[in-house]
């Protein structure tokens, strides 16, 4: 078994109504593979510059994240983004961003990666991921992409190339939207789903998550929190919580995508409750396995039919 994630490993600058980082370890690939680590071995693909940290690097090493494919280039930048979040939390105003390294970016896949069954294309130019999944041999048994409105605006026919690929997209409910052309999700998703993934998750931040197949719909809450103190990477942790489920069971059933949707609902549930990575740092699975039950009460309940 083989799970390969895809993605950024960045330095982010954050500002919420509640606080302000200075430099902090950031990206998607950074987010999915301390969640899906839990889970499952990663084995990661990615740029970074001379600048970013050794540490950084020895930690996910540490977790069972072999690095084999993060490309160092020690005479350039890691990717660099700052934003600043407004009272509501879901929306951000971007002051800065530094593609640095990123910006020519050519992934290359190890040999010892070849054995991919599992794939997690986190947020990136579509032409990259897609790029990515040409490079392997044998299709893996799950991909799964992650994508945002930008490259929907800059490079919707590489979007679409990489679609018709893949097996399960993820993006939220704005980027449905945009990507289908329809206000309903759940005429998005079918619209979706013609593009090529068999399966659509439509991310809805404070209010859950909702996965689609076939005629099928399933709904998952997010936990309700006292305190959400940093957004930034929480969709990146819910995929990394999704897949590391995936690749652990070796099961994807639409059931078992509905407990990969919760398990990925209670990781992000952590993530926001500090800057960064932070808090994904400190979580035992006795404190997932708790918060796993919050969400079991929370949607549990009986009904008498009369």
């Amino acid at each position: 078994m083989s799970l390969v994630v895809v993605g950024s490993m960045a330095f982010d600058a954050i500002e919420t109504p509640f606080g302000k980082s200075d430099k902090i370890i950031g990206g998607a690939g950074t987010y999915i593979a301390w969640c899906a680590s839990n889970y499952a071995p990663v084995k990661q693909i990615s740029v970074v510059g001379g600048d970013f940290p050794q540490a950084e690097l020895d930690a996910l090493t540490a977790r069972n994240v072999n690095l084999e494919g993060v490309q160092i280039k020690k005479d350039e930048k890691t990717f660099f983004w700052s934003g600043r979040y407004h009272m509501d939390m879901n929306s951000r105003d971007t002051i800065e961003t530094q593609l640095n390294v990123l910006g020519d970016f050519q992934p290359v896949v190890p040999e010892s990666y070849q054995d991919c069954e599992f794939l997690m294309l986190g947020n990136l130019a579509p032409s990259v991921q897609l790029s990515v999944i040409e490079q392997l041999r044998n299709r893996p048994k799950l991909v799964v992409m992650d994508t945002m409105n930008f490259w929907m605006e800059i490079a919707m026919d590489d979007l679409k190339k990489t679609l018709a690929k893949v097996d399960v997209l993820m993006v939220n409910d704005s980027e449905a939207r945009q990507l289908s052309g329809d206000y309903s999700l759940v005429r998005a998703a079918q619209t979706i789903m013609k593009m090529g993934p068999q399966f659509v998750i439509i991310k809805k931040g404070e209010h859950g998550a909702l996965l689609f197949h076939e005629k099928k719909v399933f709904f998952a809450p997010a936990l309700p929190l006292e305190e959400v103190f940093d957004p930034t990477g929480a969709g990146d942790t819910f995929a990394g919580g999704f897949i590391g489920h995936l690749a652990k069971t070796r099961d994807i059933s639409f059931n078992n995508m509905k407990t990969a949707i919760i398990i990925g609902s209670a990781m992000a549930s952590f993530c926001v409750e500090k800057f960064g990575t932070q808090r994904l740092r400190e979580i035992s699975k006795a404190d997932v396995d708790e918060r796993l039950s919050d969400f079991v009460q929370l949607v549990n309940f009986d009904i008498a039919l009369g």
